[in-house]
């Protein structure tokens, strides 16, 4: 039999020890300041029933759900004959396929909530880190399985929540070290509105995809677009001064409530949107700039209230974080009316601006802090009291095993970036006394045990 070249498929990763030391560090932290906050972890299947994804991410995302056959003979069990075989995949599909993998972590979320909804305290507050899959074309930052780093709270209206997740974000980010990042928000109720005073509700979509552009193609391009999409002149003289909107965010409101005085729907937006400042004033931001900006428009199909951005300002890389208010998550399952916010961290593009700022710190790459080398047997049994002794102290310790030549020892901790070793041989049997070096400086000298664990706990 001919061997197999290894290889993942397309779309998937693996990850290296030092990677993996590298993405718990982030994980680690945001799920730290997650915590802080009172939000409680949660992890849901790998895989849910079809049915339960199927609907809910629209006819383009039906397609990128990664489908799991059913076991055992399914043709057979699905009552499927040569005859009677569909050339429809998407009947088929549900005649075979059971279960699927999980596209997001939003939906087994809402299913979650409904689910144990009496056995949950509201307003539920539960965080979530785990891997999605989806049947998208891989391409630079884009897989097919990644992880999701997702934090909501649900059964709650205050907007409160929505000025800790701004802190959320401002803590998490500065944390992992990052010194310049942009909090972009925006309230669908203040675009809604923009579109209501020119009586173009329905055009919504086409009105944020244009102002979104003014940063590329100025005003007169904005125009254009707008005019070619059916807005009248008058139209655009009316929202121009919001698609101008400049200052600071209070100067910004000001400006925002003049333009949309005959629309209350967008005036509530500006009033969440002061909320939300208000609080924020209360507890200064850290790092972050907190920037109101009418051009955000993501997932306008679900968001009712905030909408949120963050951007790094620091490297060129899309945003690494978003999400928002919507009204109606469990809807879906049958539980009507209960009201949710949420975000998500990018940890994929967190990672790569962390790289590119040289942002993890150098312990990131230890996963041990020392190695003992011994010459023979007696050694070894010399050294494995020691190594308990320090593990116990919660250092990080392996022993090598007795045999090989001190060098590929040594070797062997550099390779690791292990910044300590001891070296043990007769004499440091006989005295008691352990010779330990610095792999980094190069200097060694002879201590006890108790010497050794205050210097690298130190």
């Amino acid at each position: 039999m001919a061997s197999i070249k290894p290889s993942v498929p397309k779309g998937t990763r693996d990850f290296s020890p030092t990677e993996m030391v590298r993405r718990n560090f982030i994980f680690d932290t945001i799920k730290s300041v997650f915590r802080k906050y009172g939000y409680q972890q949660i992890e849901t299947p790998t895989m849910e029933k079809l049915s339960t994804l199927t609907g809910k991410y629209g006819e383009e995302g039906d397609k990128l759900i990664f489908k799991i056959l059913n076991n055992g003979d399914f043709l057979a069990d699905a009552g499927i004959t040569e005859s009677s075989i569909t050339t429809d995949s998407k009947k088929l599909a549900f005649q075979i396929c059971e279960k699927a993998l999980r596209y997001d972590l939003t939906v087994p979320f809402a299913r979650y909530v409904v689910q144990h909804q009496n056995e949950i305290t509201f307003p539920f507050k539960r965080f979530q880190v785990q891997p999605v899959w989806r049947a998208d074309r891989p391409q630079k930052g884009r897989y097919r399985e990644f992880y999701q780093c997702d934090a909501d709270v649900v059964g709650s209206e205050s907007l409160l929540n929505e000025a800790e997740f701004v802190m959320i974000y401002d803590e998490a980010l500065s944390k992992l070290g990052l010194k310049d990042f942009t909090i972009k928000i925006n309230n669908r109720k203040i675009l809604s509105g923009i579109a209501e005073i020119i009586d173009k509700a329905d055009n919504i979509i086409d009105l944020t995809v244009a102002i979104d552009k003014l940063d590329k193609i100025g005003l007169d391009g904005v125009i254009k677009e707008l005019m070619e999409r059916g807005f009248s002149a008058g139209d655009i003289e009316k929202i121009k001064p919001v698609i101008l909107l400049e200052g600071s965010n209070t100067e910004k409101l000001v400006s925002l409530r003049k333009a949309l005085v005959n629309s209350a729907t967008g005036l509530k937006g500006c009033d969440e949107i002061e909320t939300v400042f208000n609080y924020i004033a209360n507890c200064p931001l850290q790092t972050a700039n907190l920037e109101l900006d009418i051009t955000l428009a993501r997932g306008l199909n679900y968001y009712t209230g905030a909408i949120f951005e963050v951007k790094t300002n620091e490297v060129a890389m899309g945003s690494i974080g978003g999400g928002g208010r919507y009204d109606d998550l469990t809807g879906m399952f049958g539980l009507k009316g209960l009201t949710g916010v949420g975000i998500s961290f990018g940890a994929d593009r967190i990672y790569d601006v962390m790289e590119e700022l040289n942002l993890f710190p150098e312990t990131s790459n230890q996963t041990t802090q020392l190695l003992i080398c011994c010459f023979d047997k007696e050694g070894e049994n010399f050294a494995l009291p020691i190594l308990q002794q320090l593990r116990k102290q919660d250092i990080n310790a392996e022993l090598y095993p007795a045999g090989a030549k001190l060098k590929k020892q040594l070797d062997y901790a550099n390779n690791k970036n292990i910044p300590f070793t001891i070296i043990i041989g007769s004499e440091e049997i006989e005295s008691g006394l352990l010779t330990i070096k610095n792999m980094q400086t190069g200097t060694q000298g002879k201590y006890t045990v108790d010497q050794i664990v205050g210097t690298i706990t130190r």
